[in-house]
């Protein structure tokens, strides 16, 4: 059952809210010949409304959304199917797509163009110094010797064909009782509703009102901007006769760093040390993004066991519009361990004298069975796995088929 207050595409139709499929099927029918255009020239906005609302009302998903939720459900659920917002417009008093990047209306009640997004990508680097660049952008502006009218004064006429409307309707009888409505785009126009004659049309712009311009757009990014930040130029999209331009929209890609990976206003880095830096302390310098050689000190007798991770107060990223406030630098240490034999028998005993002691060795019994560790490399076709897929394989053959986990085996 449809809410009290949104029955306005029942009230079109003449039927209840709770009409059956087949009463709006025979409503329909009998508004659309008495409204028909062909019929009555006068009634196409009429039409119209009559056409929208049983399009919603037989269709089931359109149709529950609007039952529920009414015309908000209808604008969220709408899916972009242009050419409806006029008579959306006019039946609610709203327009149908106010998304971006469909036409909507602007506070002033004109059209508004769409909005053009364009990726900007930038380095680290960009984003820890600021950066201003130049983009050069083509874009549709108005043509300046027709001042957007196409042709001379009075040279612009409304479609014959299409009644200035853009599109032509037709009704084609399927069968007695039952007829298709179809809608394309007229010929005549091109879908503008407008028609202008070849003698009569701008030489500069060929009667398209609009002419082709490059646009150089001077972009600031701002210390501490994040990926996926967007940089607005308003009102600087294509151009086009009673519309309201709308904005390009710059949206920032932050490239991937061979050194650093931020998150938020912190940055991470990994350095790699040996075993004798992890025991004994050391000392390293590296490049940071605005280009300072840092140094970076750990003093002998703090160790740095493998894998920690250690923190720079203050040399993370510049908080975006407080530039001089940074966030903090966190560095991952992965010690280097010496390959296998890289020392003597002899220097292995002294070297053990220096280190903590061992642990107790615990007593072994005398039936234990000894066993040797080997190396080892994680591999997908690991020696247990390769036993299971045989047991597999060999059940499936006697079983006369292929289940689903000789499928993921192969894969």
């Amino acid at each position: 059952m449809a809410n009290v207050a949104d029955t306005k595409l029942y009230d079109i139709l003449g039927v209840p809210p709770g009409a059956s499929d087949n009463e709006l099927k025979k409503a329909y029918r009998k508004l659309a010949k008495e409204y028909h255009p062909d019929k009555n020239p006068n009634a196409g906005d009429k039409f119209k409304e009559i056409s929208f609302a049983y399009e919603v009302l037989s269709n089931p998903e359109k149709r529950e959304l609007y039952d529920r939720y009414g015309e908000q459900g209808l604008r969220e659920g709408s899916g972009g199917s242009g050419g409806m917002d006029d008579i959306f417009s006019h039946i609610f008093g709203g327009g149908l797509f106010s998304f971006m990047g469909n036409q909507s209306r602007s506070r002033n009640g004109r059209r508004r163009g769409e909005d053009m997004m364009h990726p900007l990508k930038v380095s680290l680097e960009d984003l820890y110094n600021g950066k201003t660049t130049k983009l050069q952008l083509s874009k549709n502006v108005l043509c300046s010797s027709c001042n957007g009218q196409g042709g001379k004064s009075g040279a612009v006429q409304k479609c014959a064909a299409c009644r200035g409307r853009g599109v032509r309707i037709m009704i084609r009888q399927l069968a007695p009782g039952m007829v298709q409505q179809m809608q394309s785009v007229c010929s005549d126009c091109n879908g503008e509703g407008e028609v202008i004659n070849e003698k009569d049309r701008c030489k500069k712009c060929e009667g398209k009102k609009v002419i082709k311009e490059v646009k150089i757009l001077e972009v600031h990014v701002d210390k501490g901007m994040k990926h996926g930040q967007r940089i607005t130029f308003t009102g600087e999209a294509d151009q086009a006769p009673g519309v309201e331009p709308g904005d390009i929209v710059l949206l920032l890609q932050e490239k991937e760093h061979e050194v650093f990976q931020r998150d938020g206003n912190d940055l991470h880095m990994t350095h790699k040390i040996g075993l004798v830096e992890a025991l004994c302390g050391f000392q390293f310098t590296f490049k940071h993004l605005d280009g300072r050689q840092i140094a970076v000190k750990y003093p002998p007798g703090k160790v740095i066991e493998p894998g920690c991770v250690r923190v720079v107060r203050g040399e993370g990223m510049p908080q975006y519009r407080n530039p001089f406030e940074k966030g903090d630098l966190y560095i991952k240490f992965d010690v280097q361990f010496p390959e296998n034999n890289w020392i003597s028998p002899e220097k292995l005993t002294e070297l053990e004298d220096l280190l903590p002691a061992r642990p107790e060795v615990p007593n072994i019994i005398s039936d234990a069975e000894e066993v040797d560790l080997h190396e080892f490399e994680i591999t997908r076709g690991s020696g247990g796995g390769q036993r299971r897929e045989a047991y597999n394989d060999s059940s499936d053959e006697e079983s006369g088929h292929h289940g689903p986990g000789v499928q993921c085996a192969h894969q």
